[in-house]
């Protein structure tokens, strides 16, 4: 049987050699691609804003007056989660809705980055996105509900390249979340 291995091996040499070849290329991009990613961290805060709705504990934190929360570091091609509680502060059932708004990209020295992402033919969906596990189910009157946020940003090779040429270090957004009747 082995024996038979080694006949294969030497009557397909040069596609063996070309296989090992391509793996090894395709392997060294990817740790290159992978470790720009890693080593480019971003810093962000998301400011809640809410209507209809009380947000709080988890993963919140109250400063300056305002409902924040920390996405600590960001690792292009990662999802991050943040949980807390929604109580409905309607007087009928409702359901609830995310938005986000004022994405700003801030520079190494805390200046907002004026540059859009749309210069390097990126989406802002397609560089981050925040989703959540709500689904669409009514909230009666001062019902309490525990959701998770989830906050996805992109490794895709433009993006990077922004963050990289931008000096990007972090990042703020508002989190709209709103009772709809």
């Amino acid at each position: 049987m082995f024996n038979s291995f080694i006949e294969f091996l030497h009557r397909s040499k040069k596609t063996v050699l070309l296989i090992i070849i391509v793996a090894t290329i395709t392997m060294i991009l990817a740790t290159i691609i992978s470790l720009a990613g890693e080593h480019y961290v971003i810093s962000n805060l998301g400011t809640i804003r809410t209507s209809g709705v009380k947000a709080y504990g988890g993963d919140i934190t109250l400063k300056v007056e305002k409902q924040r929360i920390d996405w600590g570091t960001i690792y292009p091609g990662t999802f991050t989660n943040r949980s807390f509680y929604i109580k409905s502060q309607s007087n009928i059932k409702t359901t609830l809705n995310l938005t986000t708004a004022s994405w700003t990209f801030q520079d190494s020295q805390g200046k907002n980055v004026t540059e859009s992402l749309a210069t390097y033919n990126i989406k802002r969906e397609q560089a981050m996105n925040l989703t959540w596990n709500y689904t669409g189910a009514l909230v009666s009157p001062g019902e309490e509900i525990h959701v998770t946020l989830t906050l996805w940003a992109s490794n895709d090779i433009s993006f990077i390249n922004y963050l990289i040429s931008k000096k990007v270090q972090g990042f703020s957004f508002d989190i709209h979340i709103y009772a709809e009747e």
